[in-house]
């Protein structure tokens, strides 16, 4: 059985075909730059990158691409899209309407569009490759599943800001968490890992890469997640520039003269480690840095690390303990030296690193040392084959 997961962006269209009975990836790529002159198709053959110049005006024209690469004679991963048994698509948003995924048929399409104020630098382009999908697979099953469905089980007192009631009511404003099927991934791998029923586990999982979000998971249930109403929200990141006095934002519109989308782009672009640093989003050219002795380098990374410090704090607070923490994404699997920040000074709550294991981290190890009472987890993660799964669920 053969699952197409697409993740479509304002200028990107990323793909994979996944082998269900194997849980492989048969192929995968991506269509780069679309709606400009310099589109790409990205895939790799053989182990090697191919990037071909294509026409790609728009993303129907995109996804024709895709399905043209994976039946084309030069690649030929299948020999008709009848082998297609489903389509999952990730959508960010899903409001408090959508709390599971769903079958995407044409009035659940038109109610997604009710939410693209929520996430409008996301939504909107994740509708239009489900239209250009739709329009070319008119029989095949396809399914959305939703980055903030896994936190619709946060409390009231969770969710709810501090702001006047009528606003929730009116314009939905409350925290509804991000990167959701990163967290449930990981949190299902870690019980199998601790060889515990999920529902039996107070978990923190870490999405670190440059967009980052932490998650209580209680009894299998995400309880708290660190980003809010919009991605913004948290920890500081890449770009974005996670918790802010909002009185900051009034104050810099009014001395630099920035309007409302003005501010945005400074909030979601210029921010985050790009900001403190003033040298790059990239965490690696920030450590390089910093290992040269680049104090604004550093600040940035104890920055980060003293942010994801106090979530996991706060969290097993929140869970009244903690059994299990976990790194995740492109930086909680790769760099050792900012878990080993992060985790320096949580023995109180029974986290101690082994420094051997935490350097030689590979896939799904526990690098917890000898003392540890806290599972110290390095789990990849993967939310294709997450979306995968659930667009399984909906074939008859």
């Amino acid at each position: 059985m053969n699952i197409l997961v697409i993740n479509c962006g304002s200028s990107s269209l990323k793909y994979q075909l996944i082998d269900m009975e194997k849980e492989q990836i048969r192929f995968g790529g991506s269509i780069e730059r679309i709606g400009s002159e310099k589109a790409l198709s990205v895939y790799k053959k053989s182990r090697k990158t191919v990037k071909e110049p294509v026409t790609a005006r728009d993303h129907h024209q995109a996804m024709e691409l895709v399905f043209k690469i994976l039946t084309d004679s030069k690649t030929r991963v299948i020999r008709d899209l009848d082998e297609i048994s489903a389509v999952g698509h990730r959508v960010v948003h899903g409001g408090e309407k959508y709390s599971a995924p769903t079958v995407l048929v044409d009035e659940t399409i038109e109610e997604l569009e009710q939410f693209n104020y929520l996430a409008p630098l996301h939504n909107p382009q994740n509708i239009m490759g489900i239209r250009a999908c739709k329009a070319i697979l008119k029989e095949t099953t396809q399914v959305a599943v939703f980055d903030t469905a896994f936190h619709q089980t946060l409390p009231a007192e969770a969710y709810i800001y501090g702001l006047p009631y009528k606003y929730y009511q009116k314009y939905g404003i409350r925290r509804y968490g991000f990167h959701g099927t990163s967290h449930r991934y990981v949190a299902e791998q870690a019980a199998e890992l601790m060889k515990q029923p999920l529902e039996e586990l107070k978990l923190i999982t870490c999405h670190l890469g440059n967009g980052v979000s932490i998650s209580a998971v209680q009894k299998g249930l995400s309880v708290e997640n660190s980003m809010g109403f919009t991605p913004l929200e948290g920890i500081p990141m890449g770009t974005r520039c996670g918790n802010l006095d909002p009185g900051i934002l009034l104050f810099l519109m009014e001395k630099e003269g920035l309007s409302a989308s003005d501010a945005m782009a400074v909030l979601n672009r210029e921010c985050g480690i790009l900001g403190i640093s003033e040298l790059s989003n990239d965490f690696r050219e920030v450590q390089k840095a910093a290992e040269k002795g680049n104090q604004q380098a550093t600040l940035a990374l104890k920055v980060f690390a003293y942010s994801v410090k106090k979530y996991i704090g706060a969290y097993a607070a929140v869970m009244n303990g903690i059994d299990g923490l976990v790194f995740t994404a492109g930086i909680g699997e790769n760099s050792p030296e900012i878990r080993r920040e992060i985790c320096l000074g949580l023995d109180y709550l029974g986290i101690t690193l082994d420094d051997e294991k935490n350097k030689a981290a590979g896939r799904n190890v526990d690098i917890g040392g000898k003392q540890s009472k806290v599972k110290i987890l390095v789990i990849p993660t993967n939310e294709e084959l997450m979306i995968a799964k659930e667009a399984c669920k909906f074939i008859v």
